[in-house]
């Protein structure tokens, strides 16, 4: 546009542009104030404006300072202009210790590094208009109060302290300020390590008084070991009953003096540090850690129970952990750890899954392992071994000592009666599935050989099924050599036969022969029988179950009614997935986690009833279920038909979230406000929350920030830097949820809604919400108006210089009844254009002379709209100008003051005489006097000469015709007679 239209084209297209931004108005904001600040601390000060027609381009800002005694504006510094500061602030600037940088297009950081005496006054921010039209407010101020440091910390002397480990530690410190201000103060003990660069914070208590402990410390705090308590109004006093090694190093306090600011946000105006006190701790002897190993019977039997007792003793026992095991050899039979979580050893996993082998923790100290049915392979020597571990702030836990026990010698024999066997008797087996039978041996002394054998239920006599040789060599029968049969040995003392695809023809006597040589020589053999009973495969099955809407409550249960094998459960939902696999053998196969199922079977005559249990259903388990059985007969693969879909539905439960929020606010701006949403009912004493606070303005809803169930707080993307910058959301105990605006602005006002997601946990451990609940809280925000009026009279005043002359200042209307006023009183001589400030009224009742005449000034206010200055006996250089100026100020809810308008008075014009000038003026007083009274008095008599003349006239018209000869000035007489008539 610039390069094709005239200049005269361009600026009238700019006009009507910015006629076209209709209700938009620049709108210039800087952070409220009075801000109270501390010599030394830095300043930063926020400024933005909104409402140019270009919102994207970059604004140029300007601040100044104004000092209160002087109204002249001082430039600091420009965002466009590297020349604009005064020579007062030019080396600042230059040197960076003053800044002013863009947060964004539209908004401005102003930063002093270090605060000075000097720098207390107004500071003013300037947006230079780059539009045609001018529109608004492009200029905002705040003040600052510069304060002395008051804040003082004092700990002990730095004398290095040693201790032992497991002490009891004590440190104070004494933290206070003397501010006339409202400030709170908070304060914190730090641990700084040798090797390490920053510290670690050990507990703090902050400016709301809540104990916060370190990462490092907070075990130890929740336990109670590490505390910190207030002992009057300034003594802080760190306690830890138990010293540890790694507590070593320089302890120190640093306190933190806290002002809140008018938009309601907290600053830390000072901070110190106490001394640092080094800490010795030595760190206790590890040997001192003892292990003893004992067993009530150390020779035993084949078959009997054995039991291992571990005693551990260390000081302070029950604050300590430790992981204990047992030894035999180098090989670990079984470990407890220092949670009580039990682990086996691959060697004996087996004997532990078969309930054979148990360890646990019995007391501060005791552990105990126990071997049931022991063999002669256990006897040997035992070892127990502990470790002292230590638990890090990550819940991780690293070695401190390992210490081992002396060797316990245990003997086992084997009984006189030589080899024993034992088979496990399955009772009966499904058709099409598979048969497995065990058999356990004891008392072995040399190698073995087994025979499984059968008897059918039409035979009288034992028929062998497979061989297994003591070269472990398989041999099966004729009868056997189609089909699917094995013989395997899983341990050395146990046999299994398995027998795949069984018929009803399978049934009858099994029996295990086994036998033990020694030396290629046959010694001595020992049988054990069981019977078996194959059931015939049917086809009835059915899927019953009762929907449940409770959710999390109960136990969903599946029944199935079966009388075949190979059972196959799944949930079909969004897709099919298999749950379990029941085998013939008895055997299970799961798919999914075993903790969310189990399985249970009811045998009866006619049927074999298998219901499945859902405990704790959650929406995973929401589906169809389906049962389906397969069967193999005659090496036939039956597949019979699937039973029916039963769906189960799982619902959330009843959302008892019940919400308060605060009433509807109105408010000016340039105010802080805090917006409240509470809880007042929930679901779940464990529930948790995600937060949503949106905006709706004109019909249009929009997010402002959210904080999920984790408390993690996002900003929707839409909004913008500078006012994610105001906006500050909390968490408070309840629960309790705060919006916070700073500064509001007009474009803040709307309808503030507060929607709230309640998250519960399932069985499982997985989150999902209920249905939101939302309160709304409707925002007014308003410019308070300007009313303020004050008498414009001009008057002309000519004096001598022994009169007094008074200078009132009347106020006519006022914009609030609580609005207070600051009047000053200027003068301005002759032709000069310079107005002087004379005489200042604040609003706080102090009184300041500017030209040094406080014995000629009198000051007075006989009403609270009344101001008066009297000039006493004023001399001809006192003649000029004089007029007042007029301050309203109306308090915010930010609790603070703010020049709300400005207006001045009418004019009073002085002239006073020298004493000569007062007796030339008195002869011509005189003078003007006599000739004025000698000019009345003319006209007086001419008005009446004239009066007298009218008067005669009259009569002589009334009288009849005048003679001729008749003078007017003559002597009239009354006539004598009738009068006669002319001819």
């Amino acid at each position: 546009m610039k390069r094709f239209l005239p200049s005269w084209v361009r600026t009238h297209l700019l006009l009507c542009l910015g006629l076209l931004r209709c209700d938009a108005r620049v709108n210039t904001q800087v952070q409220a104030g009075p801000l109270y600040r501390v010599v030394g601390s830095p300043l930063s000060i926020s400024c933005n404006v909104s409402g140019f027609f270009s919102d994207t381009a970059k604004k140029n800002f300007q601040f100044r300072f104004v000092n209160p005694p002087n109204p002249n504006e001082i430039n600091i510094i420009s965002t466009g202009d590297p020349n604009f500061s005064y020579t007062v602030y030019a080396r600042r600037v230059g040197s960076k210790e003053i800044t002013l940088t863009h947060v964004t297009p539209n908004s401005v950081l102003f930063k002093i590094q270090s605060l000075g005496k000097g720098d207390e006054g107004e500071y003013h921010c300037t947006v230079v208009n780059s539009e045609v039209v001018y529109d608004g407010t492009y200029s905002a101020e705040t003040a600052l109060k510069v304060i002395d440091n008051s804040l003082s910390v004092s700990s002990p002397a730095s004398t290095p302290l040693s201790y032992n480990e497991g002490d009891a530690f004590t440190l104070t410190c004494h933290a206070s300020t003397n501010t006339v201000q409202h400030t709170h103060l908070s304060l914190a003990w730090y641990l700084r390590k040798d090797d390490e660069d920053s510290a670690h914070p050990i507990i703090s208590l902050d400016r709301d008084f809540t104990l916060n402990p370190g990462p490092r410390f907070k075990d130890r705090h929740q336990a109670g070991v590490i505390k910190l308590d207030k002992l009057g109004e300034a003594t802080y006093k760190l306690n830890i009953a138990h010293l540890e090694p790694s507590d070593q190093g320089r302890i120190y306090c640093q306190a933190q003096q806290w002002i809140q600011d008018p938009d309601r946000s907290w600053y830390i105006i000072a901070q110190s540090d106490g001394k640092e006190t080094t800490l010795n701790v030595k760190a206790r002897d590890m040997s001192s850690l003892t292990v003893r190993i004992s067993a009530p019977a150390d020779t035993l039997q084949e078959g009997q129970e054995l039991s291992l007792f571990c005693h551990v003793n260390f000081h302070d026992l029950q604050k300590r952990f430790f992981s204990v095991a047992w030894l035999r050899g180098n090989i670990e039979l079984a470990r407890v750890g220092p949670t009580g979580i039990l682990s086996v050893g691959p060697e004996y996993s087996r004997r532990e899954g078969d309930g054979e082998l148990r360890a646990a923790r019995k007391g501060e100290g005791e552990y105990c392992l126990t071997l049931q049915s022991v063999r002669t392979e256990d006897r040997g020597e035992y070892v127990c071994r502990a470790r002292l571990l230590d638990r890090g702030p990550d819940g991780g836990f690293t070695e401190r000592a390992v210490q081992h026990s002396d060797s316990q010698l245990v003997s086992i024999s084997a009984p006189e009666s030589a080899l024993s066997v034992k088979m496990r008797n399955p009772g009966s087996v499904n058709e099409g599935y598979r048969l497995e039978l065990s058999c356990e041996v004891l008392g072995v002394k040399g190698q073995l050989s087994v025979t499984w054998q059968r008897r059918s239920t039409t035979t009288a006599v034992f028929a062998s099924v497979i061989s297994l040789s003591q070269a472990g060599v398989a041999e099966k029968a004729e009868e056997f050599k189609s089909r699917k049969v094995s013989a395997t040995r899983p341990a050395t003392n146990t046999f299994t036969l398995e027998l795949d695809e069984v018929r009803p023809s399978d049934s009858g006597v099994y029996q295990c022969a086994v036998t033990e040589w020694n030396i290629n020589t046959k010694t001595q053999s020992q049988s054990q029988s069981a019977t078996v009973t194959v059931t015939p495969a049917g086809e009835k099955y059915l899927l019953l179950s009762v929907m449940t809407n409770d959710s999390h409550q109960i136990n969903e249960e599946l029944k199935t009614r079966v009388q075949s094998c190979g059972n196959y459960f799944w949930i079909q939902g969004a897709s099919t997935i298999d749950i379990l696999t029941l085998y013939a053998n008895g055997s299970i196969s799961w798919s999914v986690n075993q903790q969310r199922y189990q399985l249970k079977v009811e045998n009866k005559v006619t049927e074999v009833i298998y219901y499945l249990l859902i405990n704790g259903a959650s929406h995973e388990e929401a589906g169809n279920y389906t049962c389906l059985v397969s069967v193999f007969l005659e090496e036939i693969h039956r597949k019979l038909p699937a039973s029916n879909h039963l769906g189960v539905e799982v619902q959330n439960p009843e959302s008892k979230l019940v919400l308060t929020t605060t009433a509807a606010m109105s408010v000016n701006v340039n105010t802080g406000i805090e917006m409240k949403c509470s809880v007042v009912s929930k679901t779940s004493a464990s529930s948790r929350y995600s937060v949503t606070w949106l905006l709706q303005q004109q019909g249009e809803k929009k997010t402002i920030v959210s904080s999920d169930q984790d408390a993690l707080v996002t900003f929707d993307p839409k909004i913008v830097q500078s006012h994610r910058e105001r906006i500050g959301v909390r968490r408070t105990k309840g629960p309790s949820f705060e919006l916070s605006i700073q500064q509001v602005g007009i474009s803040d006002k709307g309808s503030y809604t507060c929607e709230v997601v309640e998250w519960l946990q399932d069985p499982h451990g997985g989150w999902y919400q209920l249905s939101p609940v939302s309160k709304t809280t409707e925002l007014t925000v308003s410019q308070p108006e300007k009313n303020l009026s004050v008498a414009k009279e001009d008057k002309l005043l000519n004096i001598s210089r022994l009169q007094d002359f008074p200078i009132p200042c009347h106020i006519t209307h006022q914009s609030s009844s609580e609005s207070e006023f600051q009047v000053t009183w200027f003068w301005q001589k002759g032709t000069e254009t310079e107005k002087r400030p004379l005489f200042t009224a604040y609003r706080n009742a102090t009184l300041q002379d500017w030209v040094g005449k406080g014995d000629q000034l009198r000051f007075g206010h006989a009403l609270q709209n009344r101001f008066s200055l009297t000039f006493l006996k004023p001399s001809p250089e006192d003649g000029g100008l004089y007029f007042c100026e007029v301050e309203e100020w109306l308090p915010s809810l930010s609790h603070g003051w703010r020049k709300h308008a400005v207006e001045n008075s009418g004019y009073l014009t002085l002239h006073v005489y020298a004493e000569g000038d007062v007796k030339a003026v008195s002869e011509q007083q005189c003078l003007a006097i006599i000739w004025m009274g000698g000019f009345i008095v003319v006209l007086i008599c001419s008005l009446l000469v004239i009066f007298l003349l009218l008067l005669v006239i009259c009569k002589n018209k009334a009288s009849g015709r005048q003679k001729p000869d008749q003078n007017l000035w003559a002597e009239v007489h009354p006539l004598q007679g009738k009068p006669i008539a002319d001819d």
